[in-house]
């Protein structure tokens, strides 16, 4: 395994320590399943480039140290993370309270507060970007095309990692 590999599974591991998009909404058979379908969108230009090394095993293995870190903790989860897709390149994070994520701002807030642990790891910090990159950027780092946040009832945004 790479060193990219092992930085990648470290700052998921102490981010919770602390392509093209679809064409449309009518096409992702994940909307009325894990999430309704999203009534707002965006494009995130990523300032990151995606390693070389970046593939579906890399997604999968980040996405499986995030939750086992959440699983570690004294306290449930407040929302899970998860990846869909053929290459696992549509990361998913589901609310699992009431009136939480339920409006765009909300879902923003955690958003945000995930960039400002990403620029805490070892990995932004190394590579001296803890200052530009974001959590999109590290989605972006490891070949996610897109991310879906929800409150688990009505409400879902979508970003689209450009």
């Amino acid at each position: 395994m790479t060193s990219a590999y092992y930085r990648v599974a470290l700052a998921a591991f102490l981010l919770l320590a602390g392509g093209a998009p679809a064409a449309d909404a009518a096409s992702d058979r994940h909307a009325g399943y894990y999430y309704p379908p999203p009534q707002t969108e965006e494009d995130y230009k990523a300032r990151s480039r995606m390693l070389l090394d970046a593939d579906r095993h890399m997604r999968m293995a980040f996405i499986n140290t995030v939750t086992a870190e959440q699983q570690s903790q004294p306290y449930p989860p407040q929302y899970v993370i998860f990846a869909k897709g053929d290459e696992a390149q549509k990361m998913i994070i589901v609310s699992l309270h009431d009136g939480a994520f339920d409006t765009l701002y909300r879902a923003r807030g955690l958003l945000a507060q995930l960039s400002a642990v990403a620029r805490r790891t070892p990995f932004f910090r190394e590579h001296k970007v803890e200052d530009l990159f974001t959590f999109f950027d590290l989605l972006n780092l490891l070949g996610f095309k897109q991310l879906t946040i929800s409150d688990g009832e009505s409400f879902a945004h979508r970003v689209w990692i450009k």
